[in-house]
């Protein structure tokens, strides 16, 4: 394989994972733009593999035999995980993709400073390029602040762990930031010394502060906040790898990393701004210390609530001309999207008008509802996003929500609300609201939620797909 053939073939890859990343802009195309995804990956893959056998030649077979080993075995445990996972599981799947990517930066590095001839980089017994110290520097303290943040966010998001930096609520102490800081410039510190030496002390230094920092930026964020977490991290781990892909002189990791990093960091303003967060607070691991101001703010005061069964709920949406679904993270707990599905069906073959409204940051990654719909072959054309539906709720007859709670609590509209300023589903403008929860637990951000004591509300407990299930008979 000519090393012409070589490049046309990556730049293939590219072109392919560029029109995953379009594809994937939008639900009807989603599928497509997988599939795009998985054969630009087929491609950079097998020509790297190609590349290998033609530089190396029979001296190379045990070290090819190592990358094919490789290959199986994480293509086998990619597919096995992605096969068996729960819906509910997806974000911890996705914070552990996140830290592999950012481990596999840090083992490449510290394989290229250990002998960069192997790769190009300087001949035996020569000094590394100053140029490529620096792409090998950057690499891999962003590939370690990478894989440990999502190690903490992956005991975050799971929530079964009893270590206390695995657990949801936020972990603050005096003079966090400063320590933060301090870390970040003795980090950079030794990486400039590794950068003039290209000794290895300095870069090891370099290497584990870098690890303890990114423990440090994640462990004061609460729960409220996740969503933004698993973006960032994803554009995260594309700078790792688009900065090893400088370092290696390979155009396909820096492609692909560069098109990971920038729509991380484009996904997660995005975010930010549905969540009402400062994007350089959230780059910088300054963000989520007010909603753990609010989660800790003392005990939900209980007051009265207006509260009904499923067959008053069903009576409700089966009388109605006109019905939005809120779906939350709850929906997603109790695998509830099908009953769900079957629900929609129903009203709508009585002719009422359904639409399922999505916040950006419902459940605990971006786009989590979405996918959780699209399982249940839910149309496209009944799921709406914030911006595009709330104008509607004040024209709606009922608001059904489920499992959802600070996405639609109106305590944003107050200036002196830890969440002040995050925008919401309007769902408190409809006309009537069901909302089904298990109990009268806050939400991530650990604050009451107004909605649930409205007059025109009515509560319906128990779990969501026995819930939407009695609806389901309920409107037989």
């Amino acid at each position: 394989m000519s090393l012409n053939l070589v490049v046309l073939l990556y730049l293939v890859a590219s072109i392919c994972f560029i029109q995953a990343l379009k594809g994937l802009s939008h639900p009807t195309t989603s599928r497509l733009g997988n599939t795009f995804g998985m054969v630009g990956m087929a491609i950079a893959v097998l020509t790297t593999i190609a590349l290998i056998v033609k530089l190396s030649g029979d001296a190379g077979a045990l070290g090819l035999g190592w990358v094919v080993l490789g290959v199986a075995i994480g293509g086998t445990a990619g597919t096995l995980m992605a096969k068996r996972v729960e819906m509910t599981k997806m974000p911890e799947l996705v914070a552990f993709m996140h830290s592999m990517i950012g481990l596999a930066a840090v083992f490449i590095a510290i394989a290229a400073v250990a002998e960069p001839w192997a790769f190009g980089i300087a001949g035996k017994g020569q000094p590394i390029p100053l140029g490529n110290r620096l792409e090998l520097f950057i690499g891999t303290f962003v590939g370690a602040i990478t894989f440990s943040g999502s190690v903490i966010a992956f005991g975050k998001l799971s929530g079964k762990y009893k270590f206390r930096l695995f657990q949801g609520a936020p972990v603050v102490f005096a003079g966090q930031h400063m320590l933060n800081l301090a870390l970040a410039l003795a980090m950079l510190g030794f990486g400039l010394w590794f950068f003039l030496t290209q000794q290895w002390t300095p870069f090891w230094i370099m290497t584990i502060l870098a690890f303890v920092l990114g423990v440090l930026i994640i462990i004061p964020i609460g729960g409220a906040d996740m969503p933004v977490v698993v973006s960032m991290l994803n554009s995260y781990s594309g700078w790792a790898a688009a900065g090893i892909g400088f370092s290696l002189n390979n155009s396909m990791l820096i492609i692909a990393g560069s098109l990971v990093g920038s729509s991380g960091a484009i996904l997660s303003y995005i975010m930010c701004k549905a969540m009402n967060r400062s994007f350089f607070n959230v780059i910088l691991g300054g963000f989520g210390g007010d909603a753990g101001a609010g989660a800790a703010g003392g005990a939900i005061e209980q007051r009265p609530v207006k509260s009904g069964s499923s067959d008053d709920a069903a009576f409700l949406l089966s009388n109605a001309d006109s019905v939005i679904i809120v779906p939350g993270y709850g929906l997603a707990v109790a695998r509830a999207q099908h009953p769900l599905k079957e629900l929609t069906d129903k009203l709508i073959e009585r002719g009422i008008s359904v639409k399922y409204a999505i916040h950006p940051v419902a459940g605990r990654m971006p786009g989590h509802m979405n996918v959780l719909l699209a399982e249940a072959e839910v149309p496209y054309d009944q799921v709406f996003e914030m911006e595009d539906i709330n104008s509607e709720f004040g024209d709606t007859d009922v608001v059904l929500v489920l499992g959802a709670n600070d996405v639609v609590n109106p305590a944003a509209k107050d200036p002196k609300s830890p969440i002040a300023g995050m925008p919401i589903l309007e769902a408190y403008k409809a006309r009537q609201v069901i909302v089904n929860k298990r109990s009268m637990a806050s939400g991530y951000a650990g604050l009451d939620n107004e909605l649930f004591y409205m007059d025109k509300t009515m509560m319906v407990f128990g779990d969501a797909k026995k819930v939407v299930e009695d609806m389901v008979k309920a409107i037989d």
